[in-house]
């Protein structure tokens, strides 16, 4: 698998670069390796050198780590999600047993930025969920009425209050939900890797290109150098299909970003000075949109089957049109050149919004396809799958497997076939909330 992306994301940019890179250049043995070094493996590899002191681990990354999904999503730490992707949790109790996987994600994050000190912007200010139709009322009624039964704290607002909290007339109805966190996600996920213990090896930009097992031993075959391990996690996410992992269970999808520069004080005042705020569309290929700590606007309204490995710049630039464009349907008094970078990135799907969390042989395991809540889940699945290859049990292990598992898909060319189709179809329905 070789990865070659795009580097213009500005939460990555925003970070200082890194000097203490390693890269695999020679043979190693190791008991614990690690696939991939984004918030599920720099989680489980945290947790394994607590668990294992005098082991060895590998923690291996084809790009830089933390510089894939990690650092290129939008910074949403959810408590609630109105949709997930292609499928809807249309009954409470399942509702309910993917609500407190979100809830214990939140706790593994805020106990890793509690325990080491972390500055990643973490902002408790909840998040809307809007829509400029207001025939979309009914839909955040429905879902209003589900969180309420349990327990979530969220109120509706019409098109004056959202134009005061946005600073847009954009949004004619939104339903807010006060649980919801925005943080700055290469902050923390660069915290992450500062503070990976001292019995933890990482290597980066080391390609893994295939993989197999002997006896006891998985062999991981690298560019220049093999890894043999006693155990191995794969935690690649929107990867896991191309490495063989639940292939015929997820898939990945590619998404569009872009964020502008920082507003003025004149461009500021002009929308009327909000506080940092986050939008998550009500249709599902909408635009979700936020306002950072330090007045920029990041806007993401693409989602596609793409190849996952490779996307250009000409491509990327096609695709930032569409943001423009976002932007300035909703604030059409700022600048038309305010865009600062665009970038790509990687999210991985089920077909029922379920994620992966499991043993797939003796000592092979798999943690990923979070559908786009990755920061909170990613953080605690990689804990949780470090705990369950040791062989531990804990509570939050037993909430997990009571979620739904990830269902079967379709194979190819009939999978590519259905999930462009079910794009067009959304973004057909969403086309004013782009």
């Amino acid at each position: 698998m070789e990865v070659t992306n795009d580097n213009g994301c500005s939460w990555i940019n925003d970070l200082i670069s890194r000097t203490n890179i390693k890269y695999l250049t020679s043979n190693e043995d190791c008991d614990w390796l690690i696939i991939g070094a984004g918030y599920t493996g720099l989680s489980a590899a945290r947790k394994l050198a607590e668990i294992h002191p005098n082991q060895k681990i590998i923690l291996v990354d084809a790009q830089l780590a933390g510089e894939g999904a990690s650092g290129r999503n939008s910074g949403y730490l959810v408590d609630t999600t109105l949709n997930d992707g292609f499928t809807s949790n249309k009954e409470l109790e399942n509702y309910k047993k993917k609500s407190d996987i979100y809830d214990l994600g939140i706790k593994a994050v805020k106990n890793f930025i509690n325990e080491h000190q972390v500055d990643c912007d973490w902002n408790e200010c909840g998040k809307f969920f809007a829509s400029s139709k207001i025939e979309d009322e009914k839909i955040l009624v429905n879902f209003s009425n589900t969180i309420s039964q349990l327990g979530f704290d969220n109120n509706l607002l019409k098109k004056e209050d959202l134009s005061k909290r946005l600073g847009t007339n954009f949004y004619n109805i939104a339903l807010y939900t006060k649980g919801g966190i925005l943080l700055h996600p290469g902050k923390l996920v660069r915290a992450m890797i500062d503070v990976l213990p001292k019995n933890v090896c990482l290597y980066e930009n080391s390609n893994l290109i295939n993989w197999n097992k002997e006896k006891d031993i998985i062999s991981c075959n690298f560019k220049k150098g093999k890894i043999s391990a006693k155990k191995i996690i794969f935690a690649t996410n929107g990867f896991l299909k191309s490495l063989g992992i639940k292939s015929n269970y997820n898939f990945p999808i590619s998404l569009t970003a872009s964020m502008t520069r920082s507003l003025t004080n004149e461009e500021f005042r002009s929308i009327g000075e909000p506080k940092e705020w986050g939008v998550l569309p009500v249709r599902p290929m909408g635009a979700t949109i936020r306002l950072t700590k330090d007045r920029r606007i990041l806007i993401r309204n693409t989602a596609e089957v793409h190849n996952p490995f490779k996307m250009s710049s000409l491509e990327l630039n096609k695709r930032s049109i569409n943001q423009k464009i976002g932007i300035k349907k909703r604030f059409p008094q700022l600048p038309g050149d305010i865009i600062q970078s665009s970038w790509s990135g990687i999210v991985s799907r089920t077909r029922n919004s379920s994620q992966i969390f499991e043993k797939i042989d003796e000592n092979i395991f798999a943690a990923g396809s979070y559908n786009g809540s990755g920061i909170g889940v990613g953080t605690l699945f990689g804990e949780q799958i470090a705990l369950k290859a040791s062989n531990l049990n804990t509570k939050e292990i037993e909430t997990i497997e009571e979620r739904n598992k990830p269902t079967w898909l379709p194979p190819q060319p009939f999978l590519n076939f259905g999930i462009k189709s079910r794009l067009i179809y959304e973004r057909i329905r969403a086309k004013s909330e782009i």
